[in-house]
């Protein structure tokens, strides 16, 4: 079990900027916010970070997606790095990390900046249809890949896509409503323990179940929200990690899976995703831990229905099971078998394509979760993506 590169590679630093919907702030100023302080709690200085690694690279259509990218970063702080890595594709959100493991444990460098910049809150509040599928700061005249079999149609999210998935799960293992609402009114109960969370303000599950329908059984506390802010992460070399600031975390084993969702090809039977399952044995395949050593999770949520595939992929209960395990909220709370989302996720701390979660994994490792702290944590799960799927197993060393 050492022969993994991320064996060689340890967490040093994260934080956050500001979270805002939206934000009265440049997104490079928010950028800029976190990388420095991600930099300061490491313990290290400008001119230790000798690599920079973004997800998924300077989007300049307008949209907010990612407006800010590794150039701009580098620039503004007077970093001469010696790798730079970028993710667009493939393993989608958690790419930029696993990227920046590889670059590590190859020996290209030592200190990786890698940071998730959003400004889609701000992008909205300018143009309406800003962040839509075919959008941006126009609608586009043609559509490709997926998109051709959605935008064509006025499907212009990706919520009537996951919401066929949805029905497809509930009618083959009888999931219900109300136990799909629990990820929801869980969401929001830590959030309301998060001071940069986006929403606040707790739930009931008849909130949840007289809430507006998005794309049927979907209801508006299952999606997403758009913020404004940044995120940023140290990875460093296990060896130049043992002068840092903060115990190091551990990245115990990753898991990596690809999928053609994103250009319209389904697989399987649409109760999960194949591609997380398949990171999901990558992942336990390269540890000798298990997952009843996990003391928290945080599991993918651009879409409530993510998390229960997250779960099952993870192998945090059996297929088909999720629902049911968390239904009424108990085994997933702050005192439950395996806190889930104690950030409030992104459906209530807001959507960072999974780095948020990240992000909370270190923050939970180091005992700096203030009242959403997980007692006595020293391992937690983290995955990403409902497109191109990774995972990543975190353990204080």
């Amino acid at each position: 079990m050492t022969d993994f590169p991320e064996k060689l590679v340890r967490i040093t630093g994260a934080a956050q900027s500001e979270v805002a919907r939206p934000s009265a702030r440049p997104a490079l100023s928010l950028t800029l916010d976190a990388c420095l302080a991600a930099i300061e709690r490491a313990g290290l200085r400008l001119s230790d970070i000798d690599g920079l690694s973004t997800y998924p690279g300077q989007i300049a259509n307008g949209d907010g997606l990612s407006p800010v990218g590794s150039y701009d970063v580098m620039t503004a702080l007077g970093l001469s790095p010696r790798w730079m890595g970028a993710s667009t594709e493939g393993h989608a959100h958690m790419g930029a990390i696993a990227n920046a493991i590889m670059a590590i444990a190859s020996g290209q460098c030592r200190h990786v900046l890698v940071f998730r910049t959003v400004a889609q809150a701000a992008a909205r509040a300018e143009v309406k249809h800003a962040g839509i599928i075919g959008g941006g700061r126009a609608v586009a005249a043609r559509s490709w890949g997926g998109q051709s079999w959605q935008a064509p149609y006025n499907a212009l999210s990706a919520a009537p896509m996951f919401a066929l998935y949805a029905n497809a799960y509930f009618r083959a293992y009888g999931a219900t409503e109300r136990q799909l609402g629990a990820i929801a009114v869980n969401s929001r109960a830590m959030a309301a323990l998060n001071p940069n969370a986006i929403y606040r303000e707790p739930i009931t599950i008849e909130d949840y179940l007289t809430s507006r329908l998005i794309s049927d059984p979907l209801r508006i506390f299952d999606c997403d929200t758009h913020i404004d802010g940044s995120t940023a992460l140290i990875l460093s070399h296990c060896d130049a990690a043992r002068d840092s600031r903060l115990p190091p975390l551990r990245i115990e084993a990753m898991g990596l899976g690809a999928s053609g969702l994103g250009v319209g090809l389904h697989e399987g039977d649409f109760t999960g995703m194949p591609g997380m399952a398949v990171a999901g044995r990558m992942l336990w395949s390269r540890t000798d831990m298990t997952p009843a050593d996990l003391d928290f999770a945080q599991i993918y949520d651009g879409f409530s229905i993510l998390t229960l595939f997250w779960m099952e992929a993870l192998g945090l209960c059996g297929r088909g099971e999720a629902a049911a395990f968390v239904e009424g909220g108990a085994r997933i709370g702050l005192d439950g078998e395996i806190p889930l989302n104690t950030s409030g996720g992104q459906l209530s701390a807001g959507r960072f394509h999974g780095y948020g979660h990240t992000h909370e994994a270190c923050m939970q490792l180091w005992g700096l979760a203030g009242e959403r702290q997980v007692r006595d944590a020293r391992a937690g799960i983290v995955s990403n993506g409902g497109f191109g799927y990774g995972c990543l197993l975190l353990a204080r060393d």
